[in-house]
């Protein structure tokens, strides 16, 4: 099976039916999420060779001898498929000139997406450029721009900061929230801000277990190239409250006694 059918599209999609493939294939197979780690492993393998131009380029056209002819044409036969070569590679170097950067991105840039500037260094001298941050984008990825540089493209590799407050785990988020031992007893609500800036309400449940993990849908990292959204995990993690009243304790020990 070869990279595009591990992806599932043609040989003339275009970067982002292949970055749109990849992204649900890699949610679905994703080790985290219960999927096959050898699965995910060949899609990631895939996506890195059709999402980079050259190593798409050269996984397309792999290198092959040509196989001389025997007979009175054979000499031409060798000889003009020598020049067609180095004419078609020539050409092919000149429509492939590719310039790379990096751009570091706050995870609230790659939520909201955002149009920083860059100062790049061309053939004709330093060129402005605004770069636009895709929404969703992952720590690593690539993305060619044209029509940025006159007759090149550029490749921009974002890197995603870490974020102190919001964990990044594929499209979800994951976030400490500390409570009070009592409040899982009992039950109680809280007020839990998302990285959209959105503030909702949490209720914890009377007789909550310590270290449950509560799912926010839809309230994750933006999914690249879609319309939807991944997940906000918070992690209940107890504590016991310095302050507690004698009476409490004495009514955990009556409890203790009567089991």
């Amino acid at each position: 099976m070869d990279h595009y059918q591990i992806l599932g599209v043609g040989k003339t999609a275009t970067p982002e039916e292949i970055k749109h493939a990849y992204r649900k294939l890699a949610s679905k197979h994703h080790p985290d999420k219960g999927g096959d780690t050898a699965m995910f492993q060949k899609i990631q393998t895939a996506y890195d060779t059709l999402n980079d131009p050259n190593k798409r380029v050269e996984y397309d056209n792999p290198h092959k001898g040509f196989n001389s002819q025997s007979g009175p044409n054979s000499n031409f036969n060798d000889l003009f498929n020598t020049v067609f070569r180095q004419m078609h590679g020539r050409q092919q170097q000149r429509a492939q000139q590719v310039f790379r950067t990096s751009i570091g991105v706050t995870l609230q840039q790659a939520y909201f997406g955002d149009q920083p500037t860059l100062q790049l260094q061309t053939p004709t001298g330093i060129q402005t450029v605004k770069i636009q941050v895709p929404k969703g984008v992952q720590d690593g990825n690539n993305f060619k721009i044209d029509g940025i540089i006159e007759g090149a493209s550029l490749m921009v590799e974002f890197r995603v900061a870490k974020d102190l407050k919001f964990d990044r785990q594929g499209d979800d988020l994951i976030c400490n929230y500390s409570i009070s031992v009592l409040d899982l007893i009992v039950g109680n609500s809280f007020e839990f801000t998302t990285i959209s800036g959105k503030t909702l309400e949490v209720t914890i449940k009377p007789k909550t277990q310590p270290f449950l993990q509560l799912k926010m849908a839809g309230q994750g990292m933006p999914i690249l190239n879609t319309d939807e959204y991944g997940d906000q995990i918070i992690l209940l993690k107890p504590y016991i409250p310095d302050n507690i009243d004698q009476s409490i304790i004495d009514s955990i020990n009556l409890i203790k006694d009567q089991k």
